[in-house]
């Protein structure tokens, strides 16, 4: 399976503007530019969207692990929060920090926190990152 996605970008990094598609076309020339990314520019950013993949991508996994160990899951909200810092050279991110609130049929504590660790290492987002990624997992 591939899944693709694409960046237009126009003139120096300060000043310029872009645009990114994605095949399904949920974005279609999307706005993003340096304002959007390290302001507070109308539009979003690679870092928004990473995180944005990270908190669908976990909350599938976690899905299929919780239902696997029988605890019936009905609810799943996760945030994603991606830290971008200065390095050298330019910027890397460096931080995920995941916050799930799961509603389940079963509460078992120990297998719940059984599948937010294999989620947390196991999802195809997290196993692409080299950040640390952190989970705060709360069981409602």
């Amino acid at each position: 399976m591939k899944r693709k996605a694409s960046a237009v970008w126009n003139g120096n990094l300060k000043e310029g503007k872009g645009t990114l598609t994605t095949d399904s076309k949920t974005l279609s020339a999307t706005q993003y530019s340096f304002a959007t990314r390290f302001e507070s520019g109308v539009g979003t950013n690679p870092e928004e969207l990473i995180a944005a993949a990270h908190a669908g991508c976990f909350s599938m996994d976690l899905s299929a692990r919780l239902d696997k160990a029988g605890l019936g899951p009905k609810r799943i909200d996760t945030e994603a929060t991606v830290t971008l810092e200065p390095s050298d050279p330019g910027f890397s991110i460096t931080k995920v920090e995941l916050t799930v609130k799961v509603e389940l049929d079963d509460k078992d504590e120990q297998k719940f926190n059984e599948a937010v660790a294999a989620a947390k290492n196991g999802c195809p987002v997290s196993k692409v990152l080299k950040a640390d990624i952190s989970v705060n997992a709360v069981l409602a």
